[in-house]
């Protein structure tokens, strides 16, 4: 099913449930501004809640992924009173945060350039693909701005260590190195890059829909807290309800009776 929300961003979903999601604004090197941002944000919202999706991949059309915030929005924000500053700083920080809870597996594939805020997008999501070429930027301070909304997820990323140079000196990051900085999991060159992205939806399909739901789960509780009751309780209880469950009781009797279980259906969906 294929869906045009705008000549700036298009998305589908093919018939093994996996979305597609595309920045389109090739013109702008998919630049994004509030437009941009709040059709994407009601992509994501709609495709967390339908019943066949079952993984996203993000991406950009033309030469580049995301030239990041589009500068013409940014001059004009920057002539508005300090409230609507606000409010419009939130609607970028709405879209982070609901990628980065986004309850399906998200895979981001980068090529050409990603700039600014795009790093924000690709550490939301939780695996990122490059071209080998590809070239990374957290130029924000060459324009007076700061990499604020997108901050948290990029520090996540890459810690606050690497995160002091790369924020400060707002250098070019090639793609080996955004490797080495763990913004990017796997490099791969132009010619190679469908065939790595459809290696990783496939193992993605492989797996109990319901138990990705629950890692995802599962690694937000868990990120940076101290393992004290809390946690060991939490984890406890998750593993008993997962054991339980449909899901749960069908991957295990699969494995037993050496089967594929009932949601490995040779990548179609369910009617």
């Amino acid at each position: 099913m294929k869906v045009i929300l705008s000549n700036e961003l298009l998305y589908d979903i093919d018939p093994r449930g996996v979305a597609t999601v595309t920045l389109n604004r090739v013109e702008k090197h998919n630049a994004f501004g509030s437009h941009l941002i709040h059709e994407l944000s009601i992509a994501l919202d709609y495709l967390a809640n339908h019943s066949k999706v079952r993984c996203v991949v993000l991406r950009g059309n033309g030469k580049h992924f995301s030239s990041g915030a589009d500068l013409n929005w940014m001059k004009a924000m920057a002539a508005q009173h300090h409230d609507a500053n606000i409010n419009d700083a939130e609607l970028l920080a709405k879209l982070l945060n609901l990628l980065d809870h986004f309850p399906h597996p998200t895979l981001c594939y980068v090529h050409g350039s990603a700039y600014g805020g795009a790093l924000g997008l690709i550490c939301c999501c939780d695996i990122a693909i490059a071209d080998d070429s590809a070239q990374f930027c957290l130029s924000e301070v060459k324009l007076g701005l700061v990499p604020a909304t997108i901050g948290p997820y990029v520090c996540r990323a890459m810690g606050a260590r690497q995160a002091r140079r790369y924020m400060l000196t707002a250098e070019l990051i090639d793609a080996p190195t955004a490797f080495d900085l763990q913004l990017i999991h796997q490099l791969t060159p132009a010619e190679k890059a469908e065939e790595a992205i459809e290696a990783l939806i496939e193992k993605l399909l492989h797996n109990s829909p319901s138990a990705l739901n629950h890692c995802k789960e599962l690694i937000h509780h868990c990120n940076n807290k101290i393992i004290d009751r809390e946690v060991i309780n939490y984890t406890s209880e998750m593993i008993a309800n997962v054991r339980v469950s449909r899901q749960g009781q069908e991957g295990l009797s699969a494995f037993l009776e050496k089967r594929t279980p009932d949601w490995d259906n040779g990548g179609k969906l369910d009617d």
